[in-house]
């Protein structure tokens, strides 16, 4: 993979055809909070109405082509110290390393974004190996098990966080 290739930016309405084509797939939203996008006038209103107005929502793009999202989402008040970060990216593109590089962009970026922002913070569901590879990689650190911490489709899982430090350094 050819990592020039690959840009973040803000999400755009016109991006809606791309977006559904990784947004409609139950293998890319298995573990996300938010429901599998099944219609162009829902990837629009998701665009528009969740995706834009984000505090930090970008594209992963891969020739200015939308494949995926980073979400970094800091905290308010006294806790603005703290953001939790989460991401996909269609399947077509597992395993190639775009998610790892898109990371390091984010956090290049989102540490100059929100100068109070101190600790990035992801919780991932323990049987999602490939999200904690990519963490990994990148340089965040495992912290624990969080037992049946998190809420997703339904049911209540086991979750590991991972953090990373303005201090620390990317991988």
């Amino acid at each position: 993979m050819d990592f020039s290739r690959i840009s973040l930016r803000p999400f755009k309405l016109c991006d809606s055809d791309n977006f559904l084509r990784w947004a409609s797939d139950d293998r890319v939203t298995r573990y996300l909070r938010w429901n599998t996008i099944t219609t162009k006038e829902e990837a629009l209103t998701y665009i528009e109405k969740v995706a834009i107005p984000h505090p930090w929502r970008q594209s992963i793009c891969l020739d200015d082509r939308s494949i995926g999202y980073v979400s970094i989402k800091p905290e308010s008040g006294e806790d603005k110290c703290r953001a939790h970060v989460s991401y996909a990216v269609g399947a077509a593109y597992w395993g190639q390393g775009i998610v790892t590089e898109a990371m390091k962009m984010a956090i290049s970026e989102v540490f100059k974004d929100f100068p109070d922002l101190v600790r990035l913070e992801a919780l991932v569901e323990v049987e999602n190996r490939g999200s904690q590879r990519v963490l990994e990689k990148v340089g965040f650190l495992k912290e624990g098990l969080l037992r049946k911490y998190g809420y997703c489709k339904g049911e209540i899982r086991d979750m590991f966080v991972y953090s990373f430090l303005s201090t620390d350094n990317i991988l």
